[in-house]
């Protein structure tokens, strides 16, 4: 298993009261994705920007898709990377779970992805997933706050990270600051608009 999948299997096992936002999410797995790219020596940061390693054969088929990089100067940033790669990469990864079985459909609303009514099935990749949440695995932990994911607030950014992981760590966390602000903006707009339709504003 990978960072990523070992993401969604938090994501999907933790309690929460509301619905997950699918674009922290994904931005998140994104940020997951480059770190075991950087953990396979795939990948290096060279400051923000990220510069090809060796190109290695991944087993996991969705990160032997995110190696592929922009291969000649000037490199691809992080920042750009987890836009471009996090479009869509939750549904992506619950697609891969889902056909490896890790995750089931039931007849039945599982709450973190209000449209889904997907569980996850009684594995070793699901164990696996949940030992690294409960012993606080510092990076899976910091993803998960990133994310917002019920019970992953850690009070700060781990202290026992590299300067790689912690640049791809604060850029995951700006971006999804980033997109709650976008939606924030688009709801005002959307409901400034609805107050002028019923003829509040005037």
């Amino acid at each position: 298993m990978t960072t990523p999948r070992d993401l969604l299997i938090v994501a999907m096992d933790a309690e929460s009261g509301r619905a997950l936002e699918r674009g922290d999410l994904s931005l998140a797995l994104a940020g997951a994705e480059l770190i075991d790219l950087l953990s396979a020596q795939a990948v290096r940061l060279d400051g923000e920007r990220i510069v090809p390693g060796y190109r290695p054969t991944l087993p996991d088929r969705l990160l032997d898709q995110a190696a592929s990089l922009v291969q000649q100067s000037p490199y691809e940033s992080v920042d750009d990377w987890l836009w471009r790669r996090g479009h869509g990469l939750a549904a992506a990864y619950l697609s891969a779970l889902e056909d490896d079985g890790e995750v089931t459909r039931e007849h039945r609303r599982w709450r973190p992805f209000e449209a889904g009514q997907t569980v996850l099935a009684d594995s070793p990749a699901r164990r696996r997933a949940m030992d690294r949440w409960t012993s606080r695995e510092a990076v899976l932990t910091a993803l998960a706050t990133a994310a917002r994911i019920n019970g992953a607030e850690t009070g700060g950014e781990p202290a026992e990270v590299d300067d790689a992981v912690s640049t791809v760590l604060a850029a995951v966390h700006d971006a999804v600051t980033e997109l709650e602000a976008e939606r924030q903006r688009r709801a005002v707009e959307k409901a400034a608009f609805d107050n002028i339709w019923r003829g509040d504003g005037s």
